[in-house]
């Protein structure tokens, strides 16, 4: 049976907000089941490798090394016309930035789009297999301006 692992709390928001300036609860802007562009969070103006974390909801070990799918949306502002790149990890127990857990996979991005757009990576069966504790994931991103 698929399970789904959404953004269940905000465990490090940097100088990150949702689409209105919010601080608090960002994470209830990503966590639908279904993607729309509403809604969403965004980094601070130049960023230099700036860091939003979000944990995710629990679930249980699918005792099996396939089918391990991270999806996400992501876009910017097109104002300005800068180069914005972003990186996606998975982590597991993650705690702060000085104890960042265990990088289990990651996506760099270069040059994120303008428009909203999916992007997702699959995780190697050694990646899935990294995977000890379905109960401590996390979703690092990290917004780079160039």
């Amino acid at each position: 049976m698929a399970q789904f692992g959404r953004p269940s709390a905000d465990t490090s928001i940097g100088g990150y907000t949702d689409q209105a300036a919010g601080t608090t609860d960002i994470y209830l802007e990503i966590d639908e089941v279904t993607a729309e562009d509403v809604g969403f969070v965004r980094s601070i103006v130049n960023p230099a490798a700036a860091p939003y974390v979000v944990a995710l909801t629990t679930l249980e070990d699918p005792v099996a090394s396939t089918g391990h799918i991270v999806r996400w949306r992501r876009g910017k502002d097109a104002a300005g016309g800068a180069t914005v790149n972003l990186t996606v990890q998975l982590r597991q127990g993650y705690v702060n930035e000085g104890t960042p857990g265990t990088l289990i996979a990651e996506k760099a991005t270069v040059a994120v789009p303008d428009t909203f757009t999916d992007d997702t990576f699959t995780l190697s069966g050694a990646e899935a297999d990294a995977i000890t504790d379905y109960t401590s994931l996390f979703l690092r991103f990290v917004a780079d301006q160039p």
